[in-house]
């Protein structure tokens, strides 16, 4: 060890060496736990799990074309309908699963009250999925 010397000329000169013993003490005793604790984080709880399959159960909903020309009248996918007749199918439509889609397309003449009585008898019946189409400006 070189912590001091009883030489006196050396003596005013600093140490030019460093002490390594504590430093390889401190890596041994740190390895040494490193091997004694790393089996210990291997060691699971054995589970019998439930197997399950990737495949999606996707089911594509029905597509219903709702329109309302320029004096109010209601089609079905292209048929004439009443209002009554409207609020039975889409009755019907809720109840179905999954839900269809449906796509409203109105004049852009119609009264607006047409429009909302459609939102409104759609809702009431549960429908959730209802789309405005348009056509894009030129």
């Amino acid at each position: 060890m070189a912590f001091g010397s009883f030489d006196r000329k050396n003596a005013s000169q600093p140490m030019a060496e460093i002490n390594m013993v504590p430093l390889i003490d401190v890596v041994l005793v740190l390895l040494v736990i490193f091997i004694v604790t790393a089996p210990l984080l291997t060691n699971a709880v054995k589970l019998d799990l439930p197997k399950a399959t990737s495949n999606a159960d996707i089911q594509k909903p029905e597509k219903v074309e709702f329109a309302i020309d320029a004096s109010g009248s209601l089609f079905w996918n292209g048929e004439r309908i009443s209002r009554e007749d409207a609020v039975a199918r889409f009755t019907e439509a809720g109840s179905k699963r999954p839900q269809p889609e449906i796509y409203l397309r109105a004049d852009q003449s119609v009264a607006y009250r047409y429009v909302a009585e459609m939102l409104a008898d759609a809702s009431k019946a549960g429908l959730s999925k209802v789309a405005f189409v348009s056509e894009p400006a030129r």
